[in-house]
This record gives C-alpha cells, structure tokens and sequence, in this order.
C-alpha cells in the first residue's frame, strides 16, 4: 500500500485532483509566454530564386564558397534546377534554366549574417570572391543601394547589425554579409528552422540525452551541467549534418 503525503498535511479536493488529470497543462501554457498574436503556422523563408547566365560557372562558384549542394536536376534541355545552401542558414538559394525570367545579374541586395564580420571577410576572399573591405553606413541604420554612404571600417563598438561587406557572383548578382552578434528582441529565429518539426527536436534531444549518458559513464559522476552539455552536442551535430558528414 502506498501512502501519499501531501504539503501541510492537507489533502486537496477530489475535484481538484480530477481537473488536473483531466486538464494538464500544455507545453505552450508552461511558457508563461502570452500568445495572443502570436501566429500559430511558421512560415520560414525558404528559398531565393537567383537569376544566373551560366549555371555550371554559378555552380562552381557558390559551391567554392563553401555552400551545400542540395539538388542539381535536369528534366530536360530547357530546365535545370540547383538548389545550393549557405553554411548555417536555413534558406537556400536555386538557380538554373527555365526557373525565373529575371534578368541574370538583376538581384540585388541579398542578405547573409556572419557573428564576426573580419572572419566573414576572410574566408570569403580565401574561397575566391572579389570582397568588399569592412564598412559601415553613414546613416548607422542599414546599408545603401550600391556603395552609397560607406564609411570605412565596422561600425563603432562593432555594434549589432552595423557592419558589413559586400561580394558579386560570376553574373554580378549582388550580396552583402552583415555582422549579427546580438539579436534584438523578437529577432531570433525559430529553433524549428534548424530542426524542421518538434519531432525533429525531439529526436536531437534523445540523441543528446544517449551521448550524455555515454559521457557520464567516462567519467564516472553526474554531470550538473548536462543543458549546457546537450547544447554543444546538438550545435555541433547540425553543423556536421549542414556540412553533410
């Protein structure tokens, strides 16, 4: 026989006990966050069309940069669809023949983030591109069309969102990387961006949580820090799984 001990001595009301079987409450409720206007469907950018004259030299290009190949299919003479994506993002960019009547060349203005906008500069000028030296907006609030209102070097105090550098693929369709260290409230992204579904997370997480019990056994102790434990492993398991190892 079990013997139940309540807080006080006191034993709530049957009524009480039924309504929290019958009512538990939900993951969202456990937040504490208020979702009134909140949207309950995602809708994440997926993919930026990019309009190029010569797909294999665009091809080449992009993956040179270090981008993923997702998908390179031909259905015929006049259709061909590349899909390559950036490292770290959760949108890709397709290119080829016969998916957009834009002009090749004509984008402009695409936007890429890097959390250290030197680093950014150096690999991409290592990997071949024709970039830009590291400037900032005159303005201080976002970049102009072309090099209108560059100031030269990072913004002061490389401050969040002020620093930039730009390149141009083989066609002259326009980039920019800007410098992101600290999202600003309600700017972060969407875990479900990196692991497609609450499914998904849930499984990252049990692969976590088989790992860290492997890593407790090593080293023979309970490891208090286990979240920030699970967190490295999970990062570093989706950047193999993007860079496709």
């Amino acid at each position: 026989m079990t013997v139940r001990v309540f807080p006080g001595g006191h034993r709530p009301r049957a009524s009480a006990i039924v309504k929290a079987r019958t009512n538990p409450v939900t993951p969202a409720e456990a937040t504490g966050i208020d979702r009134r206007g909140i949207a309950d469907m995602d809708m994440k950018l997926e993919v930026v069309v990019v309009p190029v004259s010569d797909v294999d030299k665009a091809k080449d290009f992009y993956q040179a940069l270090g981008w993923r190949l997702d998908a390179d299919f031909v259905t015929g003479p006049d259709f061909r669809v590349v899909q390559l994506t950036p490292p770290g993002s959760a949108c890709a960019i397709i290119f080829g023949a016969g998916v957009t009547s834009a002009v090749p060349g004509s984008a402009q203005g695409l936007q890429l983030a890097a959390s250290e906008i030197d680093a950014a500069r150096a690999e991409l000028a290592s990997r071949g591109a024709e970039v830009s030296e590291v400037f900032h907006d005159a303005g201080g609030v976002f970049h102009h069309a072309g090099t209108e209102g560059r100031a030269p070097g990072p913004a002061p105090e490389h401050k969040s969102y002020g620093s930039w550098v730009s390149f141009n693929d083989p066609d002259g369709n326009g980039w920019f990387v800007q410098e992101v260290t600290t999202r600003l409230p309600g700017r972060t992204t969407s875990v479900l961006a990196t692991y497609d579904s609450v499914a998904g997370l849930a499984g990252a997480l049990r692969r976590a949580a088989v790992a860290h019990g492997k890593h407790e056994q090593e080293t023979g102790q309970p490891d208090p820090d286990w979240p920030d434990w699970y967190a490295q492993y999970m990062a570093d398991e989706r950047k193999g799984q993007d860079a496709g190892a």
